[in-house]
C-alpha cells in the first residue's frame, strides 16, 4: 500500500467563517474528511494552523525541516507527501523546498480559493488531486510541486496569478508539467533541477533580503532603509525588461561595493530580464555589477537569495554564479 503524510500547516483550505473574518482554524484530519483513496494510506501531521499571508522565515525553514524528517524516516517510510498552504505566499515555500530536496519522492503543496466551510469549496478536490500526484510513480524526480486547479506545476517560476479564481497559479517559464482529471494523473514534461542546495539552517530564519519593486518616482529611500535594518541582500523588481532611473542606479552602485547582494528582476509576470537601456535601465545596473534573472519571480527569487546568503558571503562573482545555475529560464522545463 503506498504511503502518504499529509502535513497542514493551515490556508484557506483550512478556514472557516468568523466574526473577524476567513480564519485557519481546522486540523489535517478535519481538511482530510471523507476523502477515500483506493491503494493509498494516508497519515496527519498538523506541523501550524496559519494564513500563509502571516508566514515568516521560520515559519519556511519548520516546514522544510518536517518534510526532510519524514523523508529521513525508516519506519513506515512515506512514498509522497502533500503540504496543505495558504495561496499567498505558496509560491515562496514551494521554491525553498525544491532548491534543497534531494529525494525521489514528490513533495506536492496544494490549498484553495474559497474556505474550508464553503458549500462550493475547491479544496476538497485539489487536496485529491495533490494526494494521487504524491502517490504517482510518474511524478518521482519531479522535485516540490504545487498541484491546483487539475494542473500540475514545478515549484520553480510558479506564481499566483489571481486573488480569486479557482485556477490561481501558472508557470512562467515553460507551463505546466501534466494534470489530474478524473483520478488520473498524466506528466507530459520534466523540470530541469539543479543539484540541490543546503537545507536552511537556523541562520535562513534571521538573513534579511528585501524585494524592492521600481515606479515612476522611485528613488533610494527604501534602499537606503533595507540597508539600515541589515539587509544582506535586496531584489530589485525593475520596470519592463529590468529597469530603474539614475538615482537607484548610483546608490545600487554603492552598494555592490559594500558586500550587499543586489539582484535584478521584473515586476512584469512573464518575459526575460536583460540590460539593454541606458540611462538608468537595465544596461546601467548590469554595468555596476548587479546580475539578471529570468527563470523565478522576483517573490521566488527573493527566498533563492536568503536561502543562499544565509550560508556565504555576498561575493559578486559568487552570487553571479548562484543565479546563473538556480534562477536562469534554462534551468525550467522541458518535454519528455
Amino acid at each position: 500500500m503506498t504511503r502518504i503524510a499529509v502535513i497542514a500547516t493551515g490556508g484557506t483550505i483550512a478556514s472557516t467563517a468568523t466574526e473577524g473574518g476567513v480564519v485557519a482554524t481546522r486540523t489535517a484530519a478535519a481538511v482530510l474528511e471523507g476523502a477515500v483513496f483506493d491503494g493509498i494510506d494516508i497519515e496527519t501531521h498538523d506541523l501550524m494552523t496559519v494564513g500563509s499571508y502571516r508566514m515568516t522565515l521560520a515559519h519556511l525553514r519548520a516546514i522544510s525541516d518536517a518534510v526532510a524528517s519524514l523523508l529521513r524516516r525508516t519506519q513506515d517510510p512515506v512514498d509522497g507527501i502533500v503540504i496543505t498552504h495558504g495561496t499567498d505566499t505558496m509560491e515562496e515555500t514551494a521554491l525553498l523546498l525544491d532548491l534543497v530536496h534531494d529525494d525521489e519522492r514528490p513533495v506536492v503543496l496544494t490549498g484553495a480559493q474559497r474556505a474550508g466551510d464553503a458549500v462550493d469549496g475547491d479544496g476538497p478536490r485539489n487536496l485529491a488531486d495533490a494526494v494521487l500526484t504524491a502517490a504517482a510513480p510518474q511524478c518521482r524526480g519531479l522535485g516540490a510541486l504545487i498541484v491546483f486547479a487539475g494542473r500540475i506545476l514545478p515549484a520553480r517560476g510558479t506564481r499566483k496569478v489571481h486573488t480569486t479564481a479557482l485556477d490561481a497559479f501558472r508557470s512562467s517559464a515553460g507551463g505546466d508539467l501534466g494534470t489530474v482529471a478524473d483520478g488520473t494523473v498524466t506528466v507530459g514534461a520534466v523540470p530541469r533541477r539543479p543539484a540541490p542546495l543546503p537545507r536552511p539552517s537556523a541562520a535562513f530564519e534571521d538573513i534579511r533580503v528585501d524585494l524592492i519593486e521600481m515606479y515612476p518616482g522611485a528613488d533610494d529611500v527604501l534602499i537606503g532603509a533595507a540597508v539600515s535594518a541589515g539587509a544582506r541582500g535586496i531584489v530589485l523588481a525593475g520596470t519592463g525588461i529590468g529597469n530603474a532611473n539614475p538615482v537607484v542606479v548610483a546608490a545600487v552602485r554603492d552598494l555592490v561595493s559594500a558586500d550587499v547582494a543586489v539582484v535584478l528582476s521584473t515586476r512584469v509576470p512573464e518575459g526575460p530580464v536583460q540590460g539593454v537601456y541606458g540611462d538608468g535601465g537595465g544596461a546601467d545596473l548590469v554595468a555596476a555589477g548587479v546580475p539578471t534573472a529570468s527563470g523565478l519571480p522576483a517573490t521566488q527569487l527573493r527566498i533563492l537569495l536568503a536561502l543562499w546568503l544565509s550560508e556565504n558571503k555576498a561575493d559578486a562573482a559568487r552570487v553571479r554564479s548562484m543565479i546563473a545555475t538556480y534562477a536562469d529560464m534554462k534551468t525550467h522545463n522541458r518535454e519528455e
